[in-house]
This record gives structure tokens, C-alpha cells and sequence, in this order.
């Protein structure tokens, strides 16, 4: 064992997310003194199978969402397991973790209080072997970046308003590299932002849970068309600039007759696919996230299969980062795009391991954030490492989402020649 990679401590507090809730921050210390901090993010539309984010209920104290008793579970019950193992050991000590834990979803020491540890481990050792984070995950020569996914306009569960689509998004894919791409996107917010306020007004720049407008509207065609307006105004046309939407089905779904509530409009699930070939037919939209309820895997592959290729259908509470139902969605071709969540999961490795299986069978790899997210940049590295076609990481606004894309900047230039953007060959 390489002593100057050997776990001398960890530490951990209770901090808060963007949206003012606690969440558990880590420190792991190594023997010549670096450390890796890692602060993990917290969701609001979650998946019925995501690993357990623990609570810890009382609801006297930050309204039952402290994380007291996931903090106390890495001091007292994963630390003592840790200290003097080498940090470099990212799978053997995620494996130990989830062996300590000893359920399927990690609600015993909480998906949080691991998530904090791994990431922590995985950065330590970054730094004690002197590479950037996303070189040490995956060593490549060139790397592709991710073309980033904005979400201009919140509604769903990310919103006070009457949208039932959770994100409207951005994808600038006619761009020529990163810096560009995110260029575009900024242009494109802020002309978004005097587009509602003149249609609106004042409140309609009021923002969302990830930095998107969220304008006072009540209906999907009227935000496409304010970001269509928005995109007119400064310059960019469809060639440039695709659109994307996540509905977050499961959120309007109504389990007892299994119809969709959208846009004040009741529809069965043969009716709502149709509602989305429509949108699809009048609107440059080429990625599609989450069109039913998540249990509704035949739907997901009519609607892959109805689609032909011709846009992304991305799955998220569908998989959750989880290889069981990744590779139950492969065998019924239910998408053919995966969006990859951290803290869905709860480890590093299992991370890498849902990546490497949806790439296997041909999947576009989305990396995301959280709606209630941190300064912790963590997904832009992995992002980069991976070559995901696509990171999704907010508005190109509050300081927990431009953390993400102000890092791959940082990557940008330090990769210099070697970092290469295919933009809409991927797209």
C-alpha cells in the first residue's frame, strides 16, 4: 500500500443544499495531508426505486429533513471501517460500504452518508496522485465534453405554476465547442427572460428550483414558443439550437384510471404518445425525457420504437441509475438514452457500472444534477470522463448550477487540443 494514499480520517457536517435543506458534506483525509470533500445533492421529482436518501424526521428540527443521523453514520459506522485502507481502492471500499449497509437501497446507513464517503474517496485520490478528477476516473488522450442541457423554463415539481412538464430545455448542438455551446445557451436565457417579462410581466422571471423561468403559464405550447421567440431574438435558429423537454410523467400520472393530467387535459397513454408526435412534429425537440409513469415500460417502447431514431428518448425514474432495471429497459428496448444520477444509486462505482452497461447497449449517456443541488462539481468531471452526449445541470444561472459549467470551462482550457466537442453529431 502506497502510504500517501492510506485514509488517515473522514469528517462530516451537516450543511445546507440550494434549496436552504440540510444535506451531509464529507471530508477524506489521506496521509500527506490532502483531502477530498464531496457534498452530495438531493432530488424533488424522485423515482420510486432511487437508494435511500436518510432523514431524519424530526419534524422540530429543519422540519424532519436534518441529516444528523447520516452524518453520525459516517463517523461511527463507516469511519473506524475506512481508516488506514488505500483510497485508491474505489471499487473495494464502495463494495464494503454497501456490505455495511446490508439492504438493496441503502436505507440503513442512508444513500446520502455513502454517496458523501465515495465521492470523497474519489476525489483524495485524485489529488494524491496529482491528476485532474475526470483523468483519474477514466484516462483518455482526447476527451469529448458533454453538450449542456439548460433548463430555461421550470414547471412540474420545480415550480409554482400551472406547466405540467416539469423542463423546457436548451441544447445549443450547432455549436464548435463548449465555451460556445454555453455561450449560446446564456444569450438565449436572458433574451428568454425579457421575452416572458414583456408577455408576462415582472413575475415571470420569478425562477425555479434550477435557475429556469418559471412565467405564470398554462401550457406546454406557450413556453415552447417563448423559448422559440427567445431563441429568434438573439440570433439562433433550429439548426443551431434543438429543444428538449422532461415531463416527469409520473408526476401527473393518476394511478387510479392510469391517465395523464396535462394541460388540463386527461389522456390515456395511446393519446399522450400522440400528443408528443405532435409536439415533436411542429417543434424542433430532439430529446424526450420521462414521457409516462415509470413503471410503464411497454409505453417507453412504443414511444422509442414509434420515434425511429428521430430524437433521444431518455430514461430516468424508469432506471434510476440502477442496472436490474437498466437491463430489463434494454431487453425491452425502452429507450435508447439513460440519464445518470449519483445519488439515484448511492455509489461511485455502481455510477460507472450503469454507464458502462447503457453505452454497451448503445445509449446516449445524460449526466445530471439535482433540483436541490450544491457547489460540489463533481458531475462535471464525470460528465467529461465519460463522454456523456449531454450534461443537464440547470439555468445558466444560481451559483449551484454555473458551479457545473463553469468547471467544464476549467477543463476546457486545461485540456486544451485534447478536448474536442462533436456537438450535433452526438445530439
Amino acid at each position: 500500500m502506497n502510504s500517501e494514499t492510506t485514509i488517515n480520517d473522514l469528517k462530516a457536517i451537516q450543511v445546507l443544499d440550494s434549496r436552504g435543506n440540510p444535506t451531509i458534506e464529507v471530508d477524506l483525509f489521506v496521509q500527506n495531508g490532502l483531502f477530498g470533500r464531496a457534498i452530495v445533492p438531493s432530488g424533488a421529482s424522485t423515482g420510486l426505486h432511487e437508494a435511500v436518501e436518510l432523514r431524519d424526521g424530526d419534524e422540530k428540527t429543519f422540519g424532519g429533513k436534518g441529516v444528523l443521523l447520516a452524518v453520525s453514520n459516517v463517523i461511527e459506522k463507516i469511519r473506524p471501517e475506512l481508516i488506514g485502507l488505500d483510497c485508491t481502492d474505489q471499487k473495494g471500499i464502495d463494495e464494503l460500504m454497501i456490505q455495511l449497509d446490508g439492504t438493496e437501497n441503502k436505507q440503513r446507513l442512508g444513500a446520502n452518508a455513502i454517496l458523501a464517503v465515495s465521492m470523497a474517496v474519489c476525489r483524495a485520490a485524485s489529488l494524491a496522485r496529482q491528476e485532474s478528477l475526470y483523468r483519474y476516473l477514466i484516462f483518455r488522450e482526447k476527451y469529448r465534453l458533454p453538450i449542456p442541457m439548460m433548463n430555461v423554463i421550470n414547471g412540474g415539481k420545480h415550480a409554482g405554476n400551472d406547466l405540467s412538464i416539469q423542463e423546457f430545455l436548451i441544447e445549443p448542438v450547432g455549436a464548435n465547442s463548449y465555451s460556445e455551446a454555453l455561450r449560446f445557451g446564456v444569450e438565449i436565457y436572458h433574451a428568454l427572460g425579457d421575452v416572458l417579462k414583456t408577455k408576462y410581466g415582472s413575475t415571470a422571471v420569478n425562477v425555479g428550483d434550477e435557475g429556469g423561468y418559471a412565467p405564470p403559464l398554462h401550457s406546454t405550447i406557450q413556453a415552447i414558443e417563448s423559448i422559440l421567440s427567445a431563441m429568434q431574438k438573439s440570433g439562433y435558429g433550429e439548426d443551431t439550437v434543438e429543444l428538449g423537454l422532461d415531463s416527469a410523467a409520473s408526476n401527473f400520472f393518476d394511478k387510479r384510471d392510469s391517465t395523464y393530467l396535462i394541460d388540463g387535459k386527461r389522456l390515456s397513454s395511446g393519446q399522450l404518445e400522440d400528443y408528443y408526435e405532435d409536439l415533436v412534429s411542429a417543434y424542433p425537440i430532439s430529446t424526450l425525457e420521462d414521457p409516462f409513469f415509470e413503471e410503464s415500460y411497454s409505453d417507453f417502447a412504443n414511444t422509442t420504437k414509434s420515434f425511429r431514431g428521430k430524437i433521444k428518448v431518455i430514461g430516468d425514474d424508469i432506471y434510476v441509475t440502477n442496472k436490474d432495471r437498466i437491463r430489463k429497459g434494454i431487453e425491452l428496448a425502452a429507450t435508447n438514452a439513460i440519464l445518470v444520477k449519483l445519488n439515484q444509486i448511492g455509489t461511485v462505482t455502481e455510477t460507472l457500472a450503469a454507464i458502462e452497461l447503457s453505452k454497451g447497449a448503445g445509449f446516449d449517456i445524460v449526466i445530471s444534477h439535482r433540483s436541490g443541488e450544491t457547489e460540489d462539481a463533481f458531475i462535471s468531471h464525470l460528465a467529461t470522463a465519460v463522454e456523456s452526449s449531454f450534461i443537464k445541470a440547470g439555468a445558466p444561472a444560481r451559483g449551484e448550477r454555473t458551479a457545473k459549467y463553469n468547471e467544464l470551462l476549467r477543463i476546457e482550457a486545461q485540456l486544451g487540443t485534447n478536448a474536442f466537442f462533436a456537438g450535433r453529431s452526438f445530439a
